[in-house]
């Protein structure tokens, strides 16, 4: 039996379907499906042996109650990084992930879960995922701070070596439509693209970077999938790691992809970043893979350009976005 939380998500939805293309179906799937009901449709087709709510299930974890299981993948999580709850966050990413990585530790499972590049803060320690530096690092959200403090107790716990942390970079692609203002830029402004021809991106507030040129690692879900099934495969690959393409591009460099995608000429419009988001606003982030490549998984990802038009195309056909 597979547990795997945050199914109906959008990392986890895609990676239930990478299991189903591997004829896995024996799978306990996790989430709250009340909230939002729009994440159904990342469950559709897709095949498990049972759902169980989120809260049901902690209860029945923290009871020991939960059926035998020999993996666990928590991908389960608020991801908003604007939220100004932050005991939501200590409860829901926090006190949550313990309470599942212990009882997982117990039935000795194999327990894999989702970090986030939002641990790196301003990039002031840069992007190593060195357990040295992940000691350091200084988030600028309450999100990023919760999954900075579970990689901290997965380190000082001595789990390290029985678990395997993901640190997710900027994750776009197909089943990211229910995610709201945490939507990928392209999946947010697709339908601006396609009604008005144009776009709008943020403004940058310092001098060293031009506006639109504020950089990230972008990864495509289809390549995030095919690194998480490595991992998979390979249980022994524990640590902390980073998942991204290892190389930065700017919304820039994404805006034009998307134009090129649809064959339409570029117009971009600067407007102004809400104030609230100025102070914790990452300018750049870019992943370190070694320590992946070093483990063993050597994936090469595609380029920015076939993936923007890839999803560009999903896009186009999926009219209810």
């Amino acid at each position: 039996m597979i547990i795997l939380t945050g199914a109906a998500g959008f990392i986890g939805s895609c990676f239930l379907q990478r299991l189903n293309q591997a004829s896995i179906d024996k799978i306990l799937i996790v989430d709250d499906l009340t909230k939002n009901k729009e994440k159904e449709k990342n469950l559709q087709g897709k095949k498990f042996k049972d759902y169980i709510h989120k809260d049901e299930f902690i209860k029945k974890a923290e009871q020991n109650k939960l059926p035998t299981s020999e993996f666990v993948i928590h991908m389960g999580a608020c991801s908003s990084t604007t939220l100004a709850k932050e005991d939501y966050y200590r409860k829901n990413n926090f006190e949550y992930s313990k309470t599942l990585a212990l009882w997982a530790h117990r039935q000795g499972a194999v327990f894999q879960y989702a970090s986030s590049a939002a641990t790196y803060g301003d990039g002031g320690f840069g992007y190593d995922d060195d357990n040295s530096i992940t000691r350091t690092l200084q988030p600028l959200n309450f999100y990023g701070k919760y999954k900075q403090l579970f990689d901290l107790w997965i380190l000082d716990n001595g789990f390290e070596n029985k678990s395997t942390g993901i640190k997710f970079f900027n994750v776009f692609g197909p089943n990211e439509y229910h995610k709201g203002e945490m939507m990928s830029v392209i999946c947010k402004k697709f339908r601006m693209l396609k009604d008005e021809g144009r776009i709008t991106l943020f403004k940058s507030y310092r001098d060293d970077y031009k506006d639109g040129e504020q950089k990230r690692d972008f990864v495509y879900i289809k390549d995030t999938v095919e690194v998480m099934y490595y991992l998979f495969l390979h249980p022994d690959t524990t640590g902390i790691f980073n998942l991204g393409t290892g190389c930065a591009h700017s919304w820039n460099d994404v805006a034009h992809a998307m134009f090129r995608a649809l064959n339409m000429q570029p117009r971009i419009d600067y407007i102004e970043m809400p104030a609230a988001l100025r102070p914790n606003y990452q300018y750049f982030t870019e992943a370190k893979m070694d320590k992946l490549r070093t483990a063993g998984c050597r994936y090469q990802f595609r380029t920015l350009e076939d993936s923007v038009k890839d999803y560009a195309t999903y896009l186009n056909d999926h009219a209810y976005l």
